[in-house]
């Protein structure tokens, strides 16, 4: 009689827990159904139970997962369908998006946020430098330009000659230094705020500058600022603020290859070309027919120019920022070339705006030319940075009625400059007897018309000095 083996050896290893219960269920629920007939089983012989369990785990083939296969099927069916409808599935690993999904669910968060709250996003670390310069450059600006005319002034009274009439005593005066000097620092200022934000977000700032000098010429030169002129001051920071939220984000460059490569886009090669012909055409065949009276020739070929220049500006304040950030850009000609095209529109740009200044008064040339400037530049840059390609029609909106309302504003500060000015003086004399008039009005005349054409000088003057 052989040995009797144990069951354990007749098992297979490979098999899983789930057919030993099995098998052990099998032998404990006959086991029970033999008590419950009130029949006495005997104990199984070794080499039968034995036989029994081989038997049962010889069929692997009939049902080799009796336990779990519903679960296993379940379980690959759920990760299919989470996979399908991109929703996380248990392993953690994120689900794979085409292209097609991509745009929908940016569609639908764009609308979503233009539905609950225009559109707007948070405004990121680059965006918020660049605001903070521009709001800076405007202050310095603003406040160069008064403590220039009060140099301007003081020179004036002690050399007996203004600098409207060819006088140069300012350059000794200490206190239109330091007019000049806070004026390049806020030159600066704006120089590397194009390289923090988009030239949409950074150039109507620029208007507050005019609020900055009209506030200060109230209260330290006297001049009053009249009732719509701080209906103008209210519009230009309420469109400001407007533009400031709703402002898209700046684009993350790396390289100068990168903005080489948006400005030979043909979109902004066509802008360009449009530019530089229109230009050509104004300079050679317009101005020296129609420039000394009509200020829109002078003041567009200003404009025009002044578009591209920021764009240049804006390339080569990016390339400056990556090269103090330890990625030099200077061995790159593309730098160099934009370096160049700054120069070229800067000298063009101030050459025409001096011949509109001293064409036309600075109280027409100033609100025209910023309101051209502004809005080729903000269309220079949609066409060569993309600056509205993410974002919502409702940002886009609420940016262009900011603009609208800025540029509003500007003309009305301009148009009521000087205002209060020249009707005051006018009727300090109508009061007079006809014989009083007759007599007293040749000489009254002149001097109003002295006092206006040297102010118009010094403004002229202060003018020229700044740089677009």
């Amino acid at each position: 009689m052989p040995p009797v083996r144990s069951p354990l050896r007749e098992i297979n290893i490979s098999e899983s827990d789930a057919r030993i219960s099995v098998s052990t269920a099998v032998s404990s629920s006959s086991t029970l159904s033999s008590c419950a007939i009130g029949q006495s089983a005997p104990p199984p012989h070794p080499r039968t139970r034995t036989q029994e369990t081989k038997s049962y785990a010889a069929e692997p083939s009939k049902n080799p997962h009796p336990i779990h296969p519903p679960r296993v099927e379940a379980t690959a069916q759920e990760e299919k369908k989470e996979l399908r409808g991109g929703g996380a599935i248990r392993s953690g690993r994120r689900p794979r998006r085409n292209q097609s999904e991509e745009l929908a669910i940016a569609a639908m968060e764009g609308g979503m946020g233009g539905g609950g709250g225009g559109g707007q996003q948070e405004l990121s670390a680059d965006n918020v430098r660049g605001i903070v310069l521009a709001l800076l450059s405007s202050g310095f600006i603003g406040s160069s330009f008064i403590i220039k005319k009060k140099g301007l002034r003081r020179a004036a009274v002690s050399s007996g000659i203004s600098a409207g009439v060819g006088g140069h005593s300012y350059l000794l005066e200490p206190l239109w230094w330091v007019g000049m000097i806070t004026m390049i620092v806020g030159e600066i200022a704006n120089f590397v705020a194009y390289a923090f934000a988009p030239a949409v977000l950074v150039t109507p700032l620029g208007a507050l500058s005019i609020i900055v000098s009209a506030v200060l010429a109230h209260f330290i030169l006297n001049e009053r600022l009249h009732a719509l002129g701080v209906l103008g001051c209210v519009m230009c920071i309420a469109g400001s603020m407007v533009i400031v939220i709703h402002a898209p984000l700046e684009q993350e460059i790396t390289s100068v290859k990168e903005i080489w490569h948006m400005a030979t886009q043909p979109s902004f090669l066509l802008y360009v070309a449009s530019v530089i012909v229109l230009v050509s055409v104004l300079v050679f065949h317009f101005s020296p027919l129609w420039g000394q009276s009509n200020v829109l020739i002078y003041t567009a070929i200003c404009s025009l120019m002044g578009s591209l220049s920021v764009m240049s500006v804006k390339a080569l304040g990016t390339s400056l920022k990556l090269t103090f950030e330890g990625t030099n850009q200077l061995a790159y000609p593309e730098t160099w070339f934009f370096m160049l095209v700054v120069a070229i529109c800067v000298l063009t740009q101030m050459n025409y705006l001096n011949k509109a200044l001293d064409t036309f008064n600075t109280a027409v040339v100033s609100p025209i030319y910023y309101v051209m400037f502004t809005s080729l530049t903000i269309l220079a840059s949609i066409i060569m940075f993309k600056d509205w390609s993410g974002q919502s029609l409702g940002s886009i909106t609420s940016e262009i009625c900011g603009l609208i309302v800025v540029l509003s504003g500007t003309i009305l500060l301009h148009v009521t400059k000087d205002y209060e000015r020249i009707p005051q003086s006018r009727s300090l004399y109508a009061p007079l007897s006809p014989t009083s008039a007759t007599r007293l009005n040749g000489e009254l005349l002149r001097h109003v018309e002295e006092d206006v054409r040297r102010t118009d000088d010094e403004e002229k003057v202060l003018r020229r000095q700044e740089m677009y």
